[in-house]
């Protein structure tokens, strides 16, 4: 079953996991697999820590210093560092699913990435057998 998740993004990692796995309950899969896969070239979708807020932050800080906004790219919007972001970060994770529940690290979270907003966003998920 594929299922759609639109928002607004204001925060450039918002934590999805609830909603994926509101996702597999509807679907009523009890073993199997969810995909999720984000459609947009600005932004991306990964699976770390969801305890410690530093650990966004220091993601972040991370990346901007990998890819900096430079007068230099040659994109004509003016966001390719958002682009080289979200192809770092990827546009899908995978997640087992066991005894209907996402098969998730003790300290995992799954994060729509926003590199390039705040905008509409849309999350497709996936959960087969």
């Amino acid at each position: 079953m594929q299922y759609t998740i639109s928002t607004d993004t204001e925060a450039q990692f918002i934590p999805i996991t609830r909603l994926v796995q509101g996702a597999v309950d509807e679907s009523g899969v009890r073993d199997g697999i969810a995909i999720v896969f984000v459609p947009h070239t600005t932004a991306g979708v990964t699976i770390n820590e969801n305890a410690d807020p530093d650990v966004v932050h220091d993601l972040l800080l991370g990346l901007d210093r990998a890819f900096p906004k430079s007068p230099a790219y040659r994109h004509g919007e003016g966001n390719s560092h958002a682009h080289l972001k979200a192809s770092v970060m990827g546009s899908s994770v995978t997640v087992l699913v066991e005894a209907g529940r996402l098969k998730l690290g003790t300290w995992q979270g799954i994060f729509l990435c926003e590199f390039d907003g705040p905008r509409q966003r849309q999350v497709w998920i996936r959960v087969t057998a």
